[in-house]
């Protein structure tokens, strides 16, 4: 009760010096674990700066004031299990250096770390520990918010549709989330109905999708690694985007998705494959999400992920341009009547299949006399100019029939199988519809190749 009165009159003191110099100017209020947290902000003014000492301090709380909470190493802010343990309502609000734990688990109110309603435009949320928390940071509506450098983990060992989003933005434009680490949960970053935001430089692990955006467009996703997850970047249903120089790693069902997704611009990404060991055993037993989109497998995807580089369904008129995808199932699987896609400049290195086109028109992948590179192409260039002397088809007859029908594998050595392929090479018009690449690169392109770390 003494710290709780201390703590009190060190808010009115402040007050009152503010008000006998007639300036605006802010003010400091230093707050120790025994005091009444939630008080001290309803007595803060705009512009203070509430800072807390180390040690726990009671939550939940709700933020009124244009105010920023700074806590020094050690300081918690501790829910008890029901709602979200820090409410923002004010705009301008600073939130930087605390431990927040223990919202509580109601997907319906959507309980939260950090919940920044509508109003709380121009968020700052920086440098923060979220733990425990169903949603780490929700940004319902709040506009023009900073989500940055936070370590964010989610709720472990219950079902994965039961856990919340490491970062949730929703209806919120001009939102930058950057530079923070996200693990476990569903979806490290989840986006939806949302515009003009950027997600920049985050690392995500055992989550289900590392970003997912649905209904969000003209934003920028770049810079991000995503390391052993269910899928790296799923996209769907928006437009306009700027995929950038992300890296995706062994996870396990796909590299980058485009379902219902238009006019984005997908460069210098990296999405390599390899073992899962030591990787799925650490999503504690929850299951992926199978009512979202059928998943293929292929005979090795519970050792070697991800199934598909890339998953194209229905996307149309992006540009892929100078990306790397190496050791997948699949190294781009493309279906669903995708149209005026342009995919020039990548590197196809060691997959399985380099391409699983499902249709029966010619696409030519290749622009202005330069296409892909293709590990498995034995081509010649005799002019030595970088471009293969002859073009390149990924796919043939027998392709297509193991497609449709695994089980004649068998048969992938037999001399029928060798003498259907000889005769698709000497007369070209027996080979079906489906991917060339009239001007095949002889060499992959020069890009960044970023470590993940293991």
């Amino acid at each position: 009760m003494a710290m709780t009165v201390l703590s009190t009159i060190v808010v009115v003191a402040a007050l009152v010096s503010v008000a006998a110099t007639g300036a605006a100017s802010a003010a400091r209020i230093d707050v120790v674990p025994s005091s009444d947290l939630q008080a001290v902000l309803n007595g803060a003014s705009d512009g203070d700066t509430v800072t807390l000492a180390p040690g726990d301090y009671r939550g939940p709380i709700r933020i009124e004031r244009k105010l920023a909470l700074i806590g020094q190493p050690g300081a918690a802010v501790l829910g008890h299990g029901q709602g979200s343990v820090i409410t923002v309502v004010a705009p301008d609000v600073t939130v930087r250096g605390l431990a927040v734990r223990g919202s509580g688990r109601d997907p319906q109110s959507m309980d939260s770390g950090i919940f920044l309603t509508q109003t709380a435009e121009r968020a700052l949320i920086e440098g923060n520990r979220l733990e425990d928390n169903l949603f780490g940071v929700n940004v319902h509506g709040a506009r023009g918010s900073r989500v940055a450098h936070n370590t964010i983990e989610g709720l472990r060992g219950i079902r994965l549709n039961d856990a919340g989003n490491g970062v949730r933005v929703w209806n919120a434009q001009d939102v930058v989330v950057d530079g923070n680490t996200i693990r476990y949960g569903r979806d490290g970053i989840f986006s939806v109905t949302s515009t003009k935001d950027r997600f920049i430089n985050n690392r995500f692990e055992k989550v289900r999708f590392a970003v997912h955006y649905m209904y969000t467009n003209d934003s920028e996703i770049s810079g991000n690694v995503s390391v052993g997850n269910h899928g790296g970047y799923a996209i769907m249903y928006s437009n306009r985007l700027t995929i950038l120089g992300n890296v995706s790693e062994r996870d396990r069902d796909f590299g980058l998705l485009l379902n219902y997704a238009n006019f984005s611009r997908i460069e210098r990404n990296r999405v390599v494959g390899g073992p899962l060991s030591g990787i799925s055993a650490d999503f504690e037993g929850v299951d992926a999400d199978k009512g979202m989109m059928p998943v293929e497998r292929g005979a090795a995807a519970a050792e070697f992920g991800p199934t598909k580089c890339v998953f194209i369904y229905n996307a149309n008129k992006n540009r892929f341009r100078d990306n790397w995808f190496e050791s997948c199932d699949i190294g781009v699987h493309f279906t669903a009547g995708s149209e005026g896609n342009e995919i020039v400049g990548n590197a196809f290195i060691g997959n399985r299949n380099q391409v699983k086109y499902v249709g029966t028109r010619d696409l030519d992948w290749s622009k202005d006399g330069r296409g892909n590179y293709w590990s498995d192409n034995p081509a010649f260039d005799l002019n030595n100019d970088g471009i293969a002397d002859a073009a390149y088809r990924p796919n043939d007859l027998v392709d297509r029939v193991l497609w449709t029908a695994p089980a004649a594998k068998v048969l992938i050595n037999s001399p029928a199988v060798q003498v259907l392929r000889w005769a698709q090479s000497q007369f070209p018009a027996l080979y079906p519809g489906g991917v060339v690449d009239t001007h095949p690169l002889i060499a992959p392109p020069a890009l960044p190749m970023p470590g993940v770390g293991p």
